[in-house]
């Protein structure tokens, strides 16, 4: 690759972690090789299970929290803050270090938004990363600045999903 650009994949629909699975696989298939980073996401799924067995990619996630940042006491939240920013200095160090092809921060977007991630420093990194680094970042509501600073903005649109009929996540599917 020549040039590292910003890929976000943003909205309320299902498919944004699916599409950053898909970016990894598809850099990893031409020989790159790829961070692929999780805030927020302590559960395993299907997708990890097979990109931890790529020895192309590097899984990346923290201590992630056991519950939804609003049920969480003021403790609570901070040490998921903690959590989450060592987790981002991880990555970065890794980066510069071992310097991938592509970086994906997974839910990076939200975390930003609840403050568990300052975003001047997402900002600051994305600016000074190395040239051919390729980032895609996932989530919902990702703030004007990120925006601005992405190549490609794709928005996916909930119009219906079985959840508001009740219907948990299926393993293979959802998780």
């Amino acid at each position: 690759m020549d040039t590292g650009l910003i890929h976000i994949y943003c909205g309320d629909g299902k498919g944004k972690t699916t599409a950053a699975v898909g970016l990894t696989i598809r850099c990893v298939g031409r020989g790159g090789r790829v961070v692929f980073a999780q805030f927020l996401k302590t559960r395993e799924t299907g997708e990890l299970a097979v990109l931890q067995q790529l020895d192309a990619v590097t899984v990346m996630r923290g201590e992630g929290p056991s519950k939804f940042t609003f049920q969480m006491t003021p403790d609570e939240l901070e040490e998921t803050k903690r959590q989450q920013r060592a987790l981002f200095h991880e990555i970065v160090e890794h980066c510069r270090r071992e310097t991938p092809d592509m970086l994906v921060l997974d839910e990076a977007l939200p975390a930003c938004r609840l403050g568990l991630l300052p975003e001047d420093e997402l900002l600051s990194f994305l600016r000074t990363r190395p040239d051919t680094l390729e980032v895609v970042l996932t989530g919902r509501d990702p703030s004007e600045r990120l925006l601005a600073l992405a190549d490609y903005v794709s928005e996916i649109c909930k119009r219906r999903h079985p959840y508001d009929r009740g219907i948990a996540a299926r393993a293979g599917i959802e998780e």
